[in-house]
Parts: structure tokens; sequence; C-alpha cells
């Protein structure tokens, strides 16, 4: 038997290591794998992936957007001073650039992922497989709608 470090009879190649870390056993007929280098910025080289980061991205602002509806709560609950005070801060240039490219990625987020109903929901009728417009429509009616109706309230109380 050798020692640990020294290889075998078998024709078994060790690394030298650091005392401590291990490293995988290589053999003369088991060489190291090939691992291509990839760029940080590889998901720039198509389009289907810069949709996909975006997409990824989106989650932020869904965060951003739950943190501030949460600060909005808070702020009603302590009075109408406390509202007064986060109106303020939420009405500044900057919040206001903030919020609009959240609202953009809330966008992309609702899209994408209405879009993706149809692929994760497959539904039959007859054996058939619905088409996707017949999944992914209602939801876009519903969203308009609703977003039709919290429009008439907002500016009818304004």
């Amino acid at each position: 038997m050798s020692s640990p470090g020294h290889g075998s009879s078998r024709g078994e190649i060790s690394s030298a290591t650091p005392r401590g870390q291990t490293s995988p056993a290589y053999t003369e007929f088991h060489p190291r794998w090939y691992r291509p280098q990839v760029s940080t910025y590889w998901w720039l080289g198509k389009w289907a992936y810069v949709k996909f980061i975006l997409r990824e991205l989106s989650s932020v602002a869904v965060a951003w957007t739950v943190a501030v509806v949460l600060l909005q709560i808070r702020a009603l609950t302590g009075g109408s001073e406390a509202y007064l005070r986060l109106e303020h801060r939420l009405s500044s240039p900057w919040m206001i650039a903030l919020n609009l490219v959240a609202f953009a990625f809330l966008l992309l987020h609702s899209i994408t992922w209405f879009n993706l109903a149809p692929k994760a929901m497959v539904v039959r009728i007859g054996g058939k497989r619905l088409p996707a417009a017949f999944i992914s429509g209602p939801q876009y009616l519903a969203w308009i709608a609703i977003s039709a109706i919290v429009f008439a309230i907002i500016i009818s109380r304004g």
C-alpha cells in the first residue's frame, strides 16, 4: 500500500494539493474534463437569453412594489402625518423614475407570465390541445377589466 499523495502501482496520478484540500483523483485514462471559459456576459449573445435575464430581474421590481405597498399600509396606520411624509418621499423625481422602471418590469413580468401559462397548463378537450389563446386570452381580458375598474375608481375620487 502506498502513502497518500504518492500514487500507487495501479497507475493513479495524484495532484499536489495543500494539506486539508481535496482534489478529485485523476488517472491516466481519466484526464481532466474540458470546461470552456464562459464570459460573464454570455446572456447578451441571443435575444432569448436577454429576455430570460430581464424576466428574472423583474422579480426585483415585484419585491420593490410589495415593499412600497407595505410602507403605504404602515404609513396609513401611522396617521395622516405619516402618510403625507411617505407621499412626499414618493413624489421626489428619482422615486418617480424608479417606480416607472419598476412599472415597466412589472409589465414585462405580467406579460411573460400570461404567455407562459399555456405552456405550463396543457388543457385537452376531446383529445385535442386547447389553443394557447384560449388560456392566456381570458387572463389578459381580466387584467384589462380590473385595470379599467381601478382606473375608473381613481378618476371618480380624484
